[in-house]
């Protein structure tokens, strides 16, 4: 397999020759985290930098070129998937297509920012505490993550999580519906496609920027949607679990990388850090999984889904994160839905008398994947028709 480093904004680490990987249908990009035989899967980490080729595709990756779809490259990533800002000092910061100044959003950055520039019309992401909707969010797409098990992760770096789906991002519901119907077989399109006229949904009480939050209740009411409120007291608890047990299990798969030079300041911090998890955090957090999740069933018992911003504002620039704004809590939104394994989606969110989308997060009952992808197709064409 020959290929070349190409970077068009850095959205790519490498793009391989048209062709030579798919025989048609749309082109695809996959993320550095997920393996193509023949290719070293490097996790955007120069500590990774000599890895052997795969020596087999990610079940994602066969699936996709079995059904005729083209990948052209892997896209580049925040550092071995353990950041949010995106930014990669070894292999280039993908460039956000909505505003080069902003940060791309991590870990998916190249994937996002590659479907926002139309380099690709899907790319694959993995989001173990919001690394596909954060970067989707920051670069106006959509961004996909299934149920916890939904997708195959066989061939995905890390290769042990409790968190982690791989899934899709898109610039349509329509796109993103059907890479869904390849990757995961048992997706049923005739119900991601169906009729979302008269469906409750419930918005979700959780502060952050007025203006996104107006936003949101704007789409919803937009869509025609049955709408009442609910709290979820439990999500504070849920972003700390989830910090707990990503720490722990990435310190697992990654540990032995530190101390070597080779990492990137951030993440050689965080990894240091991680290190000193203990079984009694471990032990605290997976509790904390139980009652959240409990918590998200009983708020869907009588409601299609919950809504909500994707991120509590806009993203930050580059110049401030360099400064050293911290993000963590720019996935206050997002990592708790990865804790409870229910299914997320963001959509890009129009922002009155301004040229950046925000996001707006659908999340469902485990495994009704579909019915959360036609709820985002009818509210994507809802806001299509008054824009």
């Amino acid at each position: 397999m020959t290929t070349t480093t190409a970077n068009p904004g850095n959205a790519f680490v490498s793009v391989f020759e048209l062709g030579e990987l798919g025989d048609g249908g749309a082109i695809v990009g996959v993320k550095d985290c997920i393996d193509i035989a023949g290719m070293p899967t490097r996790g955007g980490s120069r500590a990774l930098a000599g890895a052997a080729p795969a020596t087999a595709h990610a079940d994602v990756v066969r699936l996709l070129l079995d059904a005729g779809w083209k990948i052209v490259g892997k896209t580049n990533m925040h550092e071995l998937a353990y950041g949010m800002t995106g930014v990669n000092a070894w292999t280039g910061t993908p460039r956000n297509p909505q505003d080069g100044a902003l940060i791309p959003g991590g870990s998916s950055s190249g994937s996002a920012a590659a479907v926002g520039a139309g380099l690709v019309d899907m790319a694959l992401g993995s989001d173990t505490g919001g690394s596909i909707r954060m970067p989707a969010a920051c670069c106006g797409v959509i961004g996909f993550k299934p149920s916890f098990g939904r997708v195959s992760r066989a061939g995905a770096h890390p290769r042990h999580s409790t968190l982690d789906c791989v899934g899709p991002l898109a610039r349509t519901m329509d796109m993103l519906i059907a890479a869904m119907a390849v990757i995961a077989p048992d997706f049923n399109l005739g119900a991601a496609r169906q009729e979302q006229r008269r469906a409750r949904v419930r918005l979700v009480d959780c502060g952050g920027d007025p203006a996104i939050a107006q936003a949101v209740e704007l789409a919803v009411a937009r869509a025609g949607w049955q709408v009442d409120g609910v709290g979820l007291p439990g999500m504070a608890h849920a972003f700390e679990a989830g910090m707990v047990l990503i720490n722990a299990e990435t310190s697992r798969a990654f540990g032995h990388l530190a101390g070597r030079g080779e990492l990137s300041a951030d993440v050689e911090k965080r990894l240091t850090l991680a290190a000193a998890t203990t079984a009694a955090q471990r032990d605290k957090a997976e509790r904390v999984r139980e009652a959240f999740t409990a918590e998200v069933d009983r708020a869907l018992t009588h409601a299609d889904a919950l809504v909500l911003p994707t991120l509590p504002r806009l993203p930050p620039t580059l110049a401030e994160v360099e400064a050293g704004l911290p993000v963590l809590a720019m996935s206050a939104l997002i990592r708790p839905f990865n804790l409870s394994g229910h299914p997320a989606l963001t959509l890009p969110l129009p922002l009155a008398g301004g040229k950046l989308k925000a996001g707006l997060q659908l999340v469902g009952r485990k495994g009704e994947d579909e019915k959360i992808c036609a709820l985002a197709l009818h509210l994507e064409r809802a806001l299509r028709a008054t824009t």
